[in-house]
């Protein structure tokens, strides 16, 4: 079968099993102190209980014969791109003090349900969505455990509906971006939990895709994408990007119309804005 955006690849409830083969095939670098992986968005991070090669981590440990590895950066399981593992404690403390410093930038590349014509910061406060039958979701609201949250969205290209954006998270809290783009009223495209109605993640965790999913998501996962990671501490300045995953490109191209030379040169200035 053909992949497409339409009809996302290996995407059940429960992870499939990684192999080595197309796991080399996401590896960006391997060098002595880390590995960057450009993940697809059905793989999930953290070990779990399905063995080692369910997850990111697990595989990777497995294909390197390096243990521990030490997960610098992880994403959603839904969500693509840069992932970085260390693999010595030498490589692992000088990341991991470069985040707690806060002298790391993120550039997330997203498409948003609507048009969003000038770009927004979101300065608003998350904590625990009480109203919402999802227990995980987060939302914009004043109380004592709100935390502060900053996310500033950039849109890229809008057209026909759909707003491709570029996203910087200032803070780093629980699910923000997805959580500041649905208060903004642009959701992000796909999402299940943060998209038109959150009893889809409910009905995802128990039953995988379903026909009402795809009545209701343009895209089989949310359409965030971590493209880049800099690392702009005194002990370790290092940027590390990878390009826009396949279903995103898919989705600008034929639901959107953007041309592809169009979508690369504007990824290529997103990567040039993002180092100047």
């Amino acid at each position: 079968m053909e992949r497409t955006f339409e009809n996302y690849p290996v995407f059940s409830k429960t992870p499939d099993l990684i192999n080595a083969e197309e796991l080399s095939e996401w590896v960006v670098c391997n060098d002595d102190d880390f590995i960057v992986i450009d993940k697809p968005g059905w793989v999930v991070c953290h070990p779990s209980k399905h063995g080692p090669w369910s997850s990111l981590v697990g595989a990777c440990r497995e294909w390197t014969d390096v243990d521990p590895l030490h997960l610098v950066s992880r994403l959603d399981r839904e969500t693509s791109g840069v992932v970085l593992l260390a693999k010595n404690k030498h490589s692992s403390r000088i990341s991991q003090m470069a985040l707690q410093e806060r002298s790391v930038r993120k550039v997330y590349i997203t498409l948003l349900e609507g048009e969003l014509k000038e770009a927004v910061e979101v300065n608003q406060p998350l904590a625990k969505d009480l109203e919402s039958p999802v227990y995980v979701k987060q939302t914009v609201r004043r109380s004592n455990s709100a935390q502060k949250a900053r996310t500033i969205f950039t849109p890229l290209i809008y057209k026909n509906g759909y707003t491709l954006a570029r996203v910087e998270p200032i803070t780093g809290r629980k699910h923000q971006i997805r959580a500041h783009a649905q208060w903004l009223e642009h959701s992000v495209v796909g999402d299940k939990m943060y998209g038109p109605d959150a009893t889809l993640y409910l009905d995802f965790i128990e039953h995988g895709w379903t026909e009402r999913m795809g009545s209701m998501l343009p895209m089989r996962r949310q359409a965030l994408h971590a493209m880049g990671l800099i690392f702009e501490s005194a002990k370790f300045a290092q940027s590390f990007f990878v390009p826009l995953a396949w279903d995103m490109v898919q989705f600008c191209e034929q639901k959107m119309g953007i041309a592809h030379e169009e979508l690369e040169a504007c990824m290529q200035k997103v990567r040039e804005d993002a180092l100047s």
